[in-house]
């Protein structure tokens, strides 16, 4: 039985991961989020109530997980005050959250920056949350940035800080934007290190303990594998890599231990912010799947852009990520059409890619090959097995395999824990080991 089990967008985000990696967050020992921020939000629904996470791991509603956020991650310690309060508020008070010593820090000069870099590129903006991811990441790599362990020494928190604020200022007065006050800054982050500061450890040690014993354990990353900074479409892309092959170095353990990796794909494709679409929609079935998905951004709340399901980019992001299962979702969305249909080429001046190209220009100019099937009109919300699909939807989903060379593992029937059916044995035995 796989017991360290990967999960990950395969498209351009929001593809439902919030749903799948707490069905199985409840049933493992530790959950580890291993890159990203508070950009990238989802929503699990269980009980009747939903919960909006943005960078705290979804194994946070069952008490015996451990749930830890990497150093792979760029945490924004305000925010992860703010998400917990949040959470309190709705009774969620007993958990285990620890916060990597490694894990680079937002600070509040990234999200100006970020929003005056989007702003400063007109047409070419790239449609960013303005959270100051970017920025972060930037500052991490050039060596200028804070650390989450700093917080725990104020000396040298401060001694970093008055750095960073020296060369950050500068960058912010060039803009002709406010800068920042060093007592005013360092306050307020001793006041987050008295609320944060028990939980910031060295969560590679932890992850690796746990590793060595019989536990299960879930890593999730966060947006998907089109918004990875090397293999998805750049510019308009994240600032880490949301691929299983970041799972090592983003959690800090050894790639021995990854057995399992599902990839998180909707049974059509969704995009949120600027960048070529291939399978876009624009008529009214983009409308009524829109609705009927309720998609809307979990942070922005910005709609969605609507298009069919997209066999260039699953097969692409399988091969890059090692895909073992798709967890097909939103599979109930797509009943009520007559027809549905699948992209299983780019068409681009004369030739047919496989593959999606390297720059945005041609991706643009690539027209979707696809082939139409017949819809059902089926509600498959209360549907529990496989075999209780009509007999279109069963086609829909093997024609996904045979397009993509990757089985289907699961497939989520509604936003609800319950409204899910799993079919690999595999996964099976991991929920109930």
């Amino acid at each position: 039985m796989s017991k360290r089990l990967v999960i990950i967008g395969s498209q351009w985000g929001d593809e439902g991961k919030g749903k799948i990696t707490d069905y199985f967050a409840c049933k493992s020992d530790m959950v580890v989020r291993y890159q990203g921020g508070n950009n990238a939000g989802h929503t699990v629904a269980f009980g009747g109530n939903k919960y909006s996470l943005r960078s705290i791991p979804s194994g946070i509603f069952n008490p015996e997980t451990v749930n830890v956020m990497a150093n792979g991650m760029v945490i924004n310690p305000e925010s992860v005050v703010n998400e917990l309060s949040i959470l309190r508020d709705k009774g969620v008070t007993d958990y285990q959250l620890y916060i990597s010593d490694r894990a680079a820090m937002v600070m509040p000069w990234h999200s100006v920056l970020d929003g005056a870099y989007e702003a400063g590129k007109g047409n070419a903006r790239i449609g960013t949350t303005k959270n100051g991811i970017g920025p972060c990441y930037s500052d991490k790599y050039s060596r200028i940035g804070l650390r989450m362990g700093d917080l725990l020494e104020p000396e040298y928190f401060a001694e970093r800080l008055r750095a960073a604020l020296e060369i950050k200022n500068r960058e912010l007065r060039s803009l002709d934007l406010p800068e920042f006050d060093f007592e005013t800054v360092y306050a307020r982050y001793m006041e987050l290190a008295e609320e944060l500061g028990g939980m910031i450890c060295d969560t590679s040690s932890l992850i690796n303990k746990a590793l060595k014993g019989d536990g299960k354990i879930l890593f999730e990353g966060a947006q998907g594998m089109m918004l990875c900074i090397d293999h998805g479409t750049y510019p308009y892309v994240t600032s880490s890599t949301p691929s299983s092959a970041s799972v090592p170095v983003g959690a800090g353990i050894s790639p021995k231990w990854i057995d399992h990796v599902v990839g998180v794909a909707k049974s059509y494709c969704t995009r949120v912010g600027e960048g070529p679409f291939p399978t876009e929609l624009f008529d009214d079935r983009a409308h009524d799947i829109r609705e009927r998905g309720h998609e809307y951004g979990t942070v922005t709340g910005r709609p969605r852009r609507i298009g069919w399901f997209d066999a260039v980019v699953a097969r692409y992001t399988g091969e890059l990520a090692g895909i073992d299962h798709w967890a097909l979702m939103l599979f109930d969305v797509l009943s009520g059409l007559d027809t549905v249909a699948i992209c299983v080429g780019y068409e681009c001046e004369g030739e047919v890619l496989q593959s999606p190209p390297s720059t945005i220009s041609r991706l643009a100019r690539c027209k979707p090959v696809l082939i139409e099937m017949e819809g059902w009109s089926e509600d498959l919300s209360e549907m529990k097995s496989y075999d209780e699909l009509p007999a279109a939807a069963k086609a829909y989903v093997r024609k996904i395999e045979e397009v993509t060379g990757i089985p289907v593992g699961v497939i989520s029937v509604g936003p609800d824990r319950s409204q899910t059916i799993v079919i690999d044995e595999s996964l099976r035995e991991f929920l109930n080991s």
